[in-house]
């Protein structure tokens, strides 16, 4: 007969790191396990924040500032980030393998510089995604330009072969070169996204952040958008977390920062453990005068 006292013992389980006070899960809705494992992965659970480094911008720059050599400019930042977004390209060439990295894979292209941004459409299968073990796939949408509704279809298709393998889709509201980045235009792509059924969403700070954040009902990720000074960059994550981002995705606010390594652990700090801007540049200024920054 087995032994019943065992029923009596008192489990001395540790206490739960809460998440940082105001943070609240958007994504209400029941789960498949692997959906939830993969974005799990993305976005960290101890905290429900992400800070997530974006290097994906060759698929239509082609050689970007600070990425000429992708490698070498990945090896002293990935130890910091909590997800890579890269292209195929990038990942297969650059992406050693034995890099304990989650990756959100940009999967929508056929646009450049030289021509109509939001010419895009779905340019990775998830077949591929697959084959590279993605944590996530993304993909941008132009709402209310030329090419909105092949954008947003292209979208609703990735959702649809996504799901099917417990993949998370993240739709970035991209606003090519006429598209403000007002509250009213990012509430609605944002919005617009997460009814087609993304299961979190890249947009912009703007000033009104909050009617954003609370008009999509999914989480959302704030984009870093074009190089700004360090100490700007530390105030604008700080603004977004605080007013409802579950986290950043940045890259050229990073890779190209005098110190990027220092950069980013003080962007991490902001977002995983509530440094202010102040306090967020003292961390990066002493890194970088320190040489800790892996420079």
């Amino acid at each position: 007969m087995a032994d019943l006292d065992g029923l009596d013992i008192k489990l001395n389980r540790p206490e739960k790191k809460k998440a940082p006070k105001g943070y609240e899960p958007k994504t209400k809705a029941p789960m498949e396990w692997g959906m939830k494992n993969r974005l799990s992965r993305v976005i960290k659970p101890a905290t429900g924040r992400t800070v997530m480094l974006a290097v994906d911008h060759g698929y239509f720059q082609g050689v970007a500032v600070g990425l000429e050599d992708l490698e070498d400019t990945l090896l002293p930042l990935l130890p910091y980030a909590d997800a890579l977004m890269p292209t195929r390209g990038g990942l297969r060439t650059c992406v050693s393998p034995d890099w304990d990295i989650p990756v959100v894979l940009r999967a929508s292209g056929g646009n450049s510089l030289l021509g109509e941004l939001s010419d895009e459409d779905l340019s990775v299968s998830i077949e591929d995604a697959i084959r590279l073990n993605v944590a996530a796939v993304a993909i941008s949408i132009y709402v209310g330009a030329p090419n909105q509704h092949k954008t947003l279809l292209a979208l609703s298709r990735m959702v649809d072969e996504a799901t099917r393998y417990g993949i998370p889709v993240l739709a970035v509201t991209a606003v090519g070169k006429d598209l403000g980045k007002g509250a009213k235009y990012l509430s609605m792509a944002s919005r617009i996204a997460a009814e087609l059924g993304a299961t979190f969403v890249k947009t912009y700070y703007c000033e009104g952040f909050e009617r954003v954040v609370d008009s999509c009902p999914v989480p959302i990720v704030m984009a870093g958008g074009k190089r700004i000074p360090e100490p700007e960059a530390l105030e604008l994550t700080h603004n977004a977390i605080t007013r409802g981002a579950a986290g950043v995705d940045m890259g050229r606010n990073i890779f190209q920062a005098d110190d990027p390594a220092a950069m980013i652990q003080a962007v991490s700090a902001v977002g995983h453990e509530g440094l202010s801007p102040k306090q967020a540049l003292k961390m990066y200024e002493e890194l970088k005068a320190a040489g800790k920054g892996g420079k």
